[in-house]
């Protein structure tokens, strides 16, 4: 019983910690709510019974990756010209398709939890399972996820740049 209800303490605090990072309008607050839930997400993976995947979830997700969103967040400076196109993206005429889709999503997940039976999974996974996954049979979807991620940021580089340049900023660099 004890578990359940860590379970759905950490899923409702998942819940609002990602709300809250898509409503924010700072990126830093925004950043530091999106690390509390990957945080609430590893605590939902340790009480499944993954506690590898946990682990993987603090030191990748929590970790390396929100590190790097910091150093492109930085990098970026967008200011108060940043802050105010966020503000005009928060609303609810822009949230409505996305509010949609993530409604869907929620109906499909309360029926997938509503069929299953009992736990889906009693046993832990090893770090070696885990591997010969990942490299194994998924490895060409890992290596897909690998060049999103490098696509997102050099993309938001230079968008960020070329809305710097727009609004007469100069970073000094030679053209």
């Amino acid at each position: 019983m004890l578990e359940i209800t860590l379970f759905y303490v950490a899923a409702t605090v998942a819940l609002v910690a990602t709300v809250l990072a898509m409503t924010r309008t700072n990126a830093i607050h925004a950043l530091i709510y999106l690390i509390v839930s990957l945080l609430a997400v590893a605590v939902i993976f340790f009480l499944i019974g993954a506690p590898f995947a946990a682990a993987l979830e603090i030191v990748i997700y929590a970790g390396a990756i929100m590190v790097l969103f910091v150093f492109v967040i930085m990098m970026l400076n967008l200011g108060e010209k940043g802050d105010q196109q966020e503000r005009q993206w928060l609303l609810p005429k822009i949230w409505a398709g996305p509010a949609l889709l993530a409604a869907v999503l929620f109906a499909e997940l309360l029926y997938v939890i509503s069929t299953v039976e009992g736990p889906v999974s009693t046993t832990a996974v090893s770090a070696k399972e885990v591997g010969l996954a990942l490299f194994g049979p998924y490895v060409l979807a890992v290596e897909i996820a690998s060049m999103l991620l490098l696509a997102g940021l050099v993309g938001s580089f230079h968008l960020g740049r070329r809305y710097l340049e727009r609004d007469g900023f100069d970073d000094g660099s030679e053209k």
